[in-house]
């Protein structure tokens, strides 16, 4: 087996792994009332820009080989690495969704009886569902043989994260006032002592 077919084994694995994560909260998240929302056109613009770079871009580099010009023939150290931060960012990815539980959402929402989230994964980290995208993010960079397809998943969750943390900040305060502010106070954004 080559290192190009190896890494894109692993990402295919990578995205499989995620989707079991998720699939599960997903399907609750839809039974619980949103009281309120975020969404709109800016936050659908987002996630399709995301989702393009991290699933769309790769899934066709994978398949077809295609751009072809963009090719990369990578190493087996750069398909390890790629390897390690994939199941890094799976394990972050479980852990998020396992500390949130009924509180999940894919967007900016705020759910029925919402309660702020301190435990678990959360206790040092106000977003690490994010910490586990930029990871798989970079995952992907590694393991894609590809410069555009495997840098893609990086300006797509990019632009994404940029555009949303602030909107999503603001939207916690708002629903959990002082108790939200002392909790950021406490912790990092995205990656512990750093943000």
């Amino acid at each position: 087996m080559s290192p190009e077919l190896a890494g894109s084994i692993l990402w295919v694995l990578m995205v499989v792994g995620w989707y079991v994560i998720r699939y599960p909260f997903e399907r609750r998240a839809k039974r619980r009332r949103v009281e309120r929302t975020r969404r709109g056109a800016a936050e659908t613009l987002r996630m399709a820009i995301s989702f393009t770079g991290l699933g769309l871009l790769p899934g066709v580099s994978v398949a077809t080989g295609w751009p072809e010009f963009a090719r990369t023939e990578p190493s087996w150290w750069q398909i390890g690495l790629g390897a390690a931060a994939m199941v890094l960012a799976l394990v972050l990815f479980r852990k998020t969704h396992k500390a949130l539980g009924r509180m999940w959402s894919v967007s900016l929402d705020i759910r029925e009886k919402h309660e702020l989230v301190t435990s678990g994964i959360y206790r040092r980290l106000r977003h690490p569902m994010y910490t586990a995208f930029w990871t798989m993010a970079l995952a992907q960079a590694l393991l894609v043989p590809n410069w555009i397809a495997g840098l893609a998943g990086l300006v797509g969750f990019g632009t994404l994260f940029f555009f949303r943390i602030g909107p999503e900040e603001r939207m916690m305060e708002e629903t959990f006032g002082e108790a939200y502010r002392d909790y950021r106070q406490k912790t990092a954004r995205i990656i512990p002592g750093v943000f």
